[in-house]
């Protein structure tokens, strides 16, 4: 220590003498032997600090004795808590945004600033969107009405089918959830289970699997038919009395999805009988028949004839039920039939299927038909009503069901003839137009404009059959104007050809 205090001094010494030994008056060198004497003693105080830092440092290591280091203070939660909220607020975003930090950042930089409300706005759409998909969708009543583990395995199932498509992933919780369904107890035809076993076909059928969709809906038409002819059955046995409900038992106990989905305070629906059952079922049973008709009727598939026979199937159970109820009577608790829209869409799909095989004189019946269950004011009655004028148009004079004996006993008025059917035809073009027209409002949809471009066709077609080209040429180029201006391919098509043939 004392070493380094004589180095010190020696070095501010020569300092010293280096600075004053040019000559100056008295006062001068007084000044500059005081101030040099002030720097050297301030330097010597520094270095003996310095010195005794380091001494304390060296002792503290090179001792032997443990002692205790400070520990760094512990954060509290509520520091933690503190520090996220500052994290996290959008204070500072706001007052960036306010009055002149916003217009002063706008001067400075235009271009950025726009852009990063752009991306603000986009973000919090995005964010807000996302919110209402999660509970419009993921959180609707068609997961809450199953227990957890089976609403768990459906959004899965519709996640992989329609978000993130992967059909083995998808199969495979379509599966689960039917499995899960089955261990709970839950009715094989309730409402539910039903849609599942229905969502799983269409979803086959989106992916192009129709094999697949048409083996879903078969065994589930079978297991349907299957149920409606042992509740027939025990009808008839007398196991079933007038409130509908199986002799000797008198309360049912509800699914378990309503058991496992009541809310407190929340009243209880009465509980469904057998015959409410019955008509869910049976309605059921026709829609899945009439869409396996559609699917066997597909290019992909192309079965025609069985095709026939599940919409011939549909029909006729309609028409039986509705005969059924206008002579027995409707039961306690049975409900409604099918809609008059239902019952119209079952008899159209027949009358497509009779239009394709060229079978018009069954088709223009059905179609008749299912315009009088139809609206009035809708665009799908002018649809029907082109199919009819075009039923009528190629349907031939002499119809196979009338035989040569009955044929005499007919009148010749009742004959149909040539002039009377294409007569006819052109009638029920003309309405289709005129529906069309009158829809105005939300009602008017796509549909009535293409029923329009179709009907003028149709009128083309007919007074081309009738000999008038003039008029023909006429509503051709009429419906090709409205076809373009509408984008409406086929009848683009139909009016093109119309005309070359011409």
């Amino acid at each position: 220590m004392s070493a380094l205090r004589i180095i010190a001094a020696r070095s501010s010494s020569t300092a010293l003498h280096t600075r004053c030994a040019r000559p100056a008056s008295l006062k001068q060198l007084s000044r500059c032997y005081s101030t040099q004497l002030g720097q050297s003693s301030l330097s010597l105080t520094k270095m003996n600090i310095n010195c005794q830092c380091v001494q304390r440092r060296h002792q503290s290591t090179s001792s032997g004795k443990d002692t205790n280091p400070r520990k760094p203070p512990r954060l509290s939660s509520k520091l933690l808590l503190q520090a996220l909220r500052q994290s996290l607020s959008i204070r500072p975003l706001v007052s960036a945004l306010r009055g002149q930090s916003l217009r002063s950042l706008f001067r400075q930089s235009p271009e950025e600033v726009v852009l990063a409300i752009i991306l603000l706005c986009a973000i919090s759409g995005v964010c807000v969107y996302v919110v209402y998909a999660y509970f419009n969708y993921f959180q609707s009543e068609q997961f809450t009405r199953f227990p957890p583990h089976i609403a768990k395995s459906l959004r899965r199932a519709l996640y992989y089918s329609n978000y993130s498509p992967d059909p083995k992933l998808a199969l495979k919780y379509y599966k689960l959830a039917l499995e899960q369904c089955a261990e709970a107890g839950i009715d094989p035809f309730s409402a539910e289970v039903m849609g599942v076993k229905i969502q799983l076909a269409a979803w086959f059928e989106k992916i192009g699997s129709y094999r697949n969709a048409i083996e879903v809906l078969e065994a589930l038409l079978r297991d349907c038919k299957k149920w409606v002819e042992v509740m027939e059955q025990n009808v008839r046995d007398g196991h079933v009395d007038k409130s509908g409900r199986l002799a000797g038992v008198a309360t049912q106990p509800s699914s378990t999805t309503e058991q496992g989905n009541k809310v407190e305070g929340e009243e209880e629906d009465p509980p469904e009988n057998l015959w409410a059952k019955r008509t869910r079922v049976l309605g059921k049973t026709v829609g899945i028949s009439v869409k396996l008709g559609e699917l066997y009727a597909d290019e992909h598939v192309l079965q025609g004839d069985v095709a026939g026979e599940r919409l011939i199937w549909a029909v006729e159970t309609v028409l039986k039920e509705l005969q059924r109820r206008q002579v027995e009577g409707v039961k306690e608790g049975e409900g409604d039939w099918l809609t008059p829209e239902q019952v119209g869409g079952s008899l159209e799909a027949l009358g497509n299927h009779y239009e394709s095989k060229s079978q018009h004189y069954l088709a223009a019946p059905l179609f008749l038909q299912a315009i009088s269950l139809s609206p009035p004011n809708s665009c799908h009655t002018a649809v029907l009503m082109n199919n009819l004028a075009i039923s009528l148009a190629q349907q031939p004079v002499d119809s196979p069901y009338e035989t040569p004996a009955s044929a005499p006993n007919n009148s010749i008025n009742q004959t149909p003839t040539r002039a009377r059917l294409l007569a006819s035809a052109r009638s029920w073009a003309l309405q289709a137009q005129g529906t069309a027209d009158k829809v105005q409002g939300e009602d008017r949809t796509e549909e009535c404009d293409e029923a329009c471009a179709v009907a003028l066709c149709n009128l083309g077609d007919i007074a081309a059959m009738t000999g008038d080209v003039e008029e023909a040429k006429r509503r051709f180029k009429e419906s090709l104007a409205l076809s373009k201006r509408i984008a409406f391919e086929p009848g683009t098509i139909q009016a093109q050809e119309g005309l070359r043939r011409l």
